[in-house]
C-alpha cells in the first residue's frame, strides 16, 4: 500500500512538473472584436521571465514590425468611426498603436478596452501591446475603413 502510494505521489509530481514546462511560455489567446466577431491577432514579438528555483528564465523572441506583418495579414473591413473591442486573455495591461508606412505613428486612445477607427477610408495597422507581470507581447491586426 505505501508503495503504491508513493508512485502515484511520485507520478503527480512528474505530472505536474511537466505541466509547467508546457506553460513556458504560455500562449495568449487575442482577439479584435468587431459587431460581435472575433478576428485573431497576430502575435509579434514576445517576451516572458518566469522563476525556476534560484534562476530565472527568460524567453524573448524577434518579429517582423506590425507594418510588415500588415503585409500578410487579412484586413478586418469596417465602417468610419466604428468600435473595436480589444480581448487577450488573463487581463494584461493593453496600449494601442497606429502604425504607417515608417513606423509607429501615434497612441490610440483606449477606452473600456475599445478603440475607434478613422472616420476616414484607408488602410490602417494597429499595434497592440499587452503586458502581464512576466511578460509581454505585441500583437498586430489591420483595418480597412470603407
Amino acid at each position: 500500500m505505501i508503495l503504491a502510494y508513493s508512485l502515484f505521489i511520485i507520478m503527480i509530481g512528474c505530472s505536474t512538473n511537466a505541466g509547467e514546462e508546457a506553460e513556458f511560455p504560455p500562449s495568449m489567446n487575442a482577439v479584435a472584436e468587431v459587431n460581435g466577431t472575433d478576428y485573431q491577432m497576430e502575435k509579434g514579438n514576445e517576451q516572458w521571465v518566469r522563476r525556476k528555483g534560484l534562476e530565472t528564465e527568460t524567453m524573448t523572441t524577434d518579429h517582423a514590425s506590425p507594418n510588415q506583418m500588415a503585409d500578410h495579414l487579412k484586413p478586418i473591413m469596417m465602417k468610419p468611426d466604428q468600435k473595436v473591442r480589444i480581448k487577450i486573455e488573463d487581463q494584461p495591461v493593453i496600449k494601442v498603436y497606429l502604425w504607417n508606412e515608417t513606423g509607429k505613428e501615434k497612441e490610440i486612445k483606449l477606452e473600456d478596452h475599445q478603440i475607434t477607427v478613422p472616420s476616414s477610408k484607408g488602410s490602417y495597422i494597429y499595434e497592440v501591446l499587452a503586458e502581464w507581470p512576466n511578460g509581454k507581447v505585441s500583437y498586430t491586426f489591420s483595418a480597412e475603413v470603407q
